[in-house]
């Protein structure tokens, strides 16, 4: 079997190379971003991607949109997403084309080998694996608001964007850095559904969003 791994971080972009190379799976490209994907892709024409759902160089959809846009140019194309948290709507998003060769793996999952292997090999064979929490959280998704699936630490950034405060004063009065304000809020637009926009202000809707729930 022949892989492609999409993934920003080095060590678990590394990880998951080494783990599929001791069970005789072959990476034959790495890459750090939703477009390397596509250049790959393209190249070596794989029999699986395993794929982030957040890449540079807004860490918001960049691996889940190049993942679906991958499918698009070679159907049939099998994907297995990794993602650090429940997201319902990529995982709604990616399964819309079809189920066929489709994974959606919580990270967490690639510490249990045998299962993550399983799973591998299972997508890349044209089934389907998803991670059970999704299956639950989408399951229960009807009325909940969409700010109820931040982190406590986003629903905190968020209640500081209420209150007007630019990302610089965000990460002072959190002690964190400007780049993590920076992480968070992408996460937050994510999390709400706030597309990128020219007529409207994604910041301003995402704070009615905090104060409607």
């Amino acid at each position: 079997m022949r892989v492609v791994i999409a993934e920003d971080s080095v060590l678990l972009r590394e990880g998951v190379q080494r783990l599929l190379a001791d069970v005789g799976i072959e990476t034959v490209a790495a890459v750090e971003d939703g477009d390397g994907l596509l250049d790959a892709v393209t190249e070596h024409r794989p029999d699986l991607c395993v794929v982030d759902v957040r890449m540079p160089p807004t860490f918001t959809d960049e691996g889940l949109r190049a993942a679906i846009e991958a499918r698009r140019r070679h159907p049939g194309l099998p994907v297995l997403v990794l993602s650090q948290y429940v997201e319902e709507r990529y995982a709604v998003e990616l399964l819309a084309g079809g189920a066929s060769g489709v994974g959606y793996l919580l990270k967490e999952r690639v510490a249990d080998v045998k299962e993550f292997v399983d799973a591998v090999r299972r997508v890349a064979d044209g089934g389907t694996s998803i991670d059970h929490e999704v299956i639950t959280q989408l399951m229960v998704r009807s009325k909940k608001s969409p700010v109820d699936s931040l982190t406590p630490r986003e629903r905190e950034v968020l209640g500081l964007m209420a209150q007007g405060l630019s990302n610089t004063a965000i990460a002072g009065t959190l002690v964190v850095s400007d780049g993590a304000v920076e992480k968070h809020v992408g996460n937050i637009f994510a999390k709400l559904g706030l597309e990128p926009s020219n007529s409207e202000h994604r910041r301003v809707r995402a704070v009615l969003a905090y104060l409607d729930s």
